[in-house]
């Protein structure tokens, strides 16, 4: 996942000043918020005689064809234009540059890209736009999954209350960009949020049941319609190599896996009609509860003596509520 640096966000330097620092500590984007401010492009024309690093410009106006030529004069890596300002239809110029977003705030459904999936990328705001510091809302969460489901294509910014665990469970989730200001600049350093936001957890505020993929949208059969064809469809429609078993009232009694069919064919070669899709069922798997922290979820991981791409979510009385994937996270890091 790329780090996109809010400069404005350091308010004690000048901006040669934090741009340097960006730029020596490797972030990948600037992020450049222009709040109806034709004067942000001065910005961006001095950056640009600083340094070669992406600009992630987000504009913020009910006016956006006023800022088409600065655009074109100024051209940038990637521009968004936040949805609720915007008073009617976007017609954005094809000779303007760059990759196209879409930025949503909160309350905001994404069901609205519909109308800009011609876009690359959905900006989700967790906070208030244009503004530094505030809290992730974990309704956003949800939103990130709704979109991953809706549009596999495309890709998911973050912007507002990116913290290092909040920065884990998005890598997790598969987003590709997250906006840092507040935490990136009050930490000790530059480097070490840097650092903080791309490889370690530390403090847990967010639940495993916050951000998992429900029970709804995961793979599942029933224990008692158990069948080699039941098992198949399940491992295929579901995408990530492995099933949920469950009861007729939600318990999990298991996990089967492509390992697990695999093993079951090869025992059973000389008569596939003798294979037993009960013995299949790993009935022992590697799970967490719900209202496990991301601090827990990660201690179940490193005492794992396999490595592990997914890992079944259940409530204390052993219901099955969903899985957590790791599967966005490897790719995240490659």
């Amino acid at each position: 996942m790329k780090i996109s640096a809010s400069i404005y966000s350091d308010k004690s330097r000048p901006l040669k000043g934090v741009i340097g620092d960006l730029v020596a500590h490797e972030v990948d984007l600037l992020h450049v918020d222009c709040n109806d401010d034709p004067t942000v492009f001065d910005d961006i024309a001095e950056i640009r005689e600083i340094c070669s690093l992406p600009i992630d410009l987000h504009l913020i106006t009910s006016a956006p064809e006023q800022y088409f030529d600065l655009l074109k004069k100024h051209p940038v890596e990637y521009v968004t234009f936040q949805y609720e300002n915007l008073t009617q239809p976007l017609d954005l110029p094809d000779s303007i540059p760059g990759r196209k977003g879409i930025a949503i705030t909160t309350p905001t459904d994404v069901s609205i890209f519909q109308a800009y999936d011609s876009y690359d990328f959905i900006l989700i705001m967790a906070t208030v736009p244009g503004q530094s510091g505030g809290t992730f809302d974990k309704i956003n969460f949800d939103k990130i999954r709704a979109f991953r489901n809706q549009y596999p294509g495309k890709s998911i910014h973050v912007d507002g209350g990116v913290n290092p665990e909040v920065s884990f469970i998005l890598r997790n989730m598969g987003v590709s960009t997250a906006v840092s200001g507040s935490y990136l600049f009050k930490e000790a350093s530059v480097g070490n949020a840097l650092m903080n936001l791309t490889k370690r957890s530390v403090e847990s505020h967010y639940a495993v049941k916050d951000f998992m993929r429900p029970l709804s949208e995961s793979p599942r059969v029933y224990e008692e319609q158990l069948s080699v064809e039941a098992v198949l469809n399940a491992i295929e429609q579901g995408k990530l190599g492995f099933t949920l078993v469950t009861d007729g009232e939600g318990k999990l009694k298991g996990i089967i896996s492509n390992a697990d069919v695999r093993k079951g064919l090869l025992r059973n070669l000389e008569d596939l009609n003798a294979l037993n899709t009960h013995r299949l069922v790993n009935r022992s798997p590697v799970m967490i509860e719900d209202t496990s922290t991301v601090v827990d979820m990660l201690k179940t991981i490193k005492q794992t003596s396999f490595p592990m791409m997914y890992i079944p979510v259940v409530d204390s009385q052993g219901y099955a509520k969903g899985i957590v994937t790791f599967v966005n996270l490897i790719k995240g890091e490659l």
